[in-house]
C-alpha cells in the first residue's frame, strides 16, 4: 500500500471447523454450510472450503475451532442482564439457595447484620412456594426494622417489602392502587408488603430508583461477570428489555472503557420516553457494540404468573378472571403514535390475546395515520396467545414477534394448570407465525425463565414440558428453524439483520462453537450440548483468553 492512502488492511484469519452452518439467505454469496471462513477485523470476508480459502489468502493464520458445529452467534432478543447483574450484589433467595420462608429470613438477616442501618437489604430470585406459605411484610419486619428490606420475585413483576421499605416507596395504608398495579393487602385490609406489576416496576426503575444502586465499580464488575455467564452459554448478543437512564449510562461507561464484551441493544422504559433525546437514545443510535433499540411499554401481566389480559376468563391470579391490563388504553395509543411518528420503535410487553389485539390496534392506527420516517419494525414482546387472525395482522403490520423460547419446557406444566390444556397448547405459536411470514426472534426473558439458548432450541423443537407432556406438537420447529429464530430473527428484532445473524461475507464474525451438531442430534438432547467457545468480532470472549 502506498503511504498516505489510509490504514493498513486488517490481517486475514481463517477459521476452520468440522461443519459451519452459515444460515445464508437466498441472496448471499455462499451456501448454507461450509468448512471454513476468513475474517478481517470484526467481519467475515469469505466462506467456503479450507483449501480454497488457503489459496486465496496464503499468508493468513489458520485457527482450528474444533468441535462438531459452528453457528452464528446466539442472540437473546429479550432478557434482563442489567437486573441480573445487580442481583449478583444482592442476596440469592432463589430455589436451591433457600428452602422455605424461614431460610429466606435467615439469609436476609445475616446480610442485615453486616449492613449499616438505613441501607437496603435486597433478596433476588424469589419464587413463592406452591403450598401458600409465602413471605410477607410481617416476615420481612422480623429480618429488620432498621433497614429497608425487599425481595424481588424471579419474574420481575412483583416484590415484597418490609415496613421501612414501603415507607421508602411512599406507600402507606391510604395509598391507592396505581393504574396497572396493585398493593397487596391482608384479610383485614392492611398492607401485606406485596407490590404487583406497576406498583413495583415504576418504583424499581424510577430515577432515582426506589432501591439504591451500587457504586459504579461494583456495578461494572457485576455487569462484566454477567456478560461472561451469557458468553458461556453461547450468547454473543442480547437486548436488555428494560433500561433506565442509570443502566443506560452504565452500559455507555462499559462501552467507553472497552469492557462491554457482548453486543447489546437496549429498550428504554416508557416513563423515560420523553427523555430519549436528552439521553441520546433514539432508534438505532449507537454502534455495533451498544445501541438503543426502542421504547419498552407494558400492556398486561405475566404469562407464567397468570395475570395476562385475555378475552376469555381463566383462573387468573389475584381474582381478576380476565387477567390484568396494565395500561390506560387512551394514553397507550397516544404514546405508540408519538414514538412511531418520531421514527422510534415500540416494543410492547403483551401476553394475552386481548392485550396483543389492543397493541396491534394502536400500531395499525399509527401506521395508517403517519408513515414512520425510519421504517422501523415495531415489536410485540412475548406475544404468547395468538389465533390465525392475530398472526395475519402481525405479518401485515411487519411486527416482529419476540415470544419465549424455553417456556414450554420450563413453565409448560404450570401453563396447563392456569389456562387448561387446549388453550395452553396454542400458546407461543412459533411455527404458525413463521409459516405466515412473521419475523420471530428468540427470547428467554431471563430471569423469568432459564437463560440457556440451547435449552430454548430443545423446547422449540420438542414442545415437551419438564414432566414430559407434549404441548402443541403442531407448533414444533425444525432445529434449523429454531436456530434461525435465535440468530437471524433476533437480529431483525433490533434492526441489525444487515450486520449479524448469518456467517456470510460482509457481516460481523460473531459465532459459537458447539461440541455436537444440534442440527442433526435427537432434538430431546439439544440442551446437553456444550459450548466450547464464543467469539465476538472474531475475538474469543469465552473461555476468557
Amino acid at each position: 500500500m502506498v503511504a498516505g492512502n489510509g490504514p493498513e488492511p486488517a490481517p486475514i484469519t481463517i477459521f476452520r471447523a468440522a461443519r459451519l452452518a452459515t444460515l445464508a439467505a437466498p441472496g448471499d454469496r455462499t451456501g448454507p454450510e461450509a468448512q471454513a471462513m476468513a475474517t478481517a477485523g470484526e467481519y467475515v470476508v469469505d466462506v467456503g472450503d479450507l483449501a480454497d480459502l488457503r489459496d486465496r489468502f496464503p499468508t493468513a493464520a489458520v485457527v482450528d475451532l474444533g468441535g462438531a458445529l459452528v453457528v452464528p452467534g446466539l442472540n437473546d432478543a429479550h432478557c434482563h442482564p442489567s437486573v441480573t447483574a445487580a442481583g449478583r450484589l444482592h442476596v440469592d433467595v432463589s430455589p436451591g439457595a433457600v428452602d422455605d420462608a424461614a431460610d429466606v429470613s435467615r439469609v436476609l438477616a445475616e446480610r442485615a447484620r453486616a449492613t449499616p442501618p438505613g441501607t437496603w437489604v435486597v433478596g433476588a430470585g424469589y419464587v413463592p412456594p406452591r403450598d401458600g406459605r409465602r413471605i410477607d411484610r410481617a416476615v420481612l419486619d422480623t429480618v429488620s426494622t432498621v433497614h429497608p428490606v425487599a425481595v424481588v420475585l424471579t419474574h420481575l413483576h412483583t416484590a415484597i417489602a418490609n415496613t421501612p421499605g414501603l415507607e421508602r416507596a411512599g406507600v402507606g395504608e391510604d395509598t391507592d392502587d396505581p393504574v396497572g398495579g396493585r398493593l397487596g393487602r391482608d384479610a383485614a385490609g392492611r398492607l401485606d408488603g406485596w407490590l404487583y406489576e406497576l406498583a413495583f416496576l415504576d418504583r424499581y426503575f424510577a430515577a432515582p430508583p426506589w432501591i439504591e444502586e451500587p457504586g459504579t465499580e461494583a456495578a461494572l464488575g457485576a455487569l462484566a461477570a454477567e456478560n461472561q455467564r451469557l458468553h458461556s452459554l453461547g450468547l454473543t448478543s442480547y437486548c436488555d428489555a428494560i433500561v433506565s437512564p442509570s443502566s443506560w449510562r452504565l452500559y455507555q461507561l462499559a462501552r467507553a472503557r472497552d469492557e462491554l464484551t457482548a453486543r447489546v441493544g437496549t429498550l428504554l422504559w416508557s416513563p423515560y420516553a420523553g427523555l430519549a433525546r436528552e439521553l441520546g437514545v433514539t432508534a438505532g443510535v449507537g454502534d455495533q457494540r451498544l445501541r438503543h433499540v426502542g421504547i419498552k411499554m407494558m400492556y398486561d401481566g405475566a404469562l407464567s404468573g397468570g395475570t395476562c389480559f385475555c378475552t376469555l376468563p381463566y383462573a387468573a391470579a389475584g381474582g381478576e378472571e380476565h387477567g390484568m391490563r396494565l395500561a390506560d388504553p387512551d394514553a397507550f395509543r397516544e404514546l405508540v403514535r408519538d414514538v412511531h411518528t418520531a421514527g422510534g420503535r415500540v416494543c410492547v410487553h403483551a401476553n394475552g390475546d386481548a392485550a396483543i389485539a389492543a397493541v396491534l390496534d394502536a400500531i395499525e392506527s399509527a401506521q395508517a395515520a403517519t408513515p414512520s420516517p425510519t421504517a422501523v419494525r415495531h415489536r410485540v414482546e412475548h406475544c404468547s396467545m395468538t389465533d390465525p387472525d392475530t398472526v395475519r395482522r402481525l405479518a401485515a403490520a411487519r411486527v416482529v414477534a419476540v415470544p419465549f423460547g424455553q417456556f414450554v419446557h420450563h413453565h409448560g406444566d404450570r401453563l396447563i394448570e392456569i389456562y387448561g390444556r387446549e388453550r395452553a397448547a396454542r400458546l407461543l405459536a412459533h411455527r404458525s407465525m413463521l409459516d405466515a411470514g412473521v419475523t420471530v426472534a428468540g427470547s428467554s426473558d431471563h430471569p423469568a425463565g432459564p437463560l440457556s439458548p440451547l435449552l430454548a432450541l430443545q423446547s422449540l423443537t420438542t414442545r415437551t414440558t419438564a414432566s414430559g407432556q407434549v404441548l402443541g406438537a403442531d407448533e414444533r420447529l425444525t432445529a434449523r428453524q429454531a436456530l434461525g429464530v435465535y440468530t437471524v430473527g433476533s437480529a431483525h428484532a433490533t434492526g441489525e439483520a444487515a450486520l449479524k445473524g448469518r456467517l456470510v461475507p460482509g457481516l460481523l464474525a460473531d459465532f459459537t462453537v458447539l461440541d455436537r451438531d444440534v442440527l442433526t442430534v435427537d432434538p430431546a438432547t439439544i440442551a446437553d450440548t456444550a459450548v466450547l467457545s464464543t467469539w465476538v468480532g472474531a475475538r474469543c470472549v469465552w473461555p476468557t483468553p
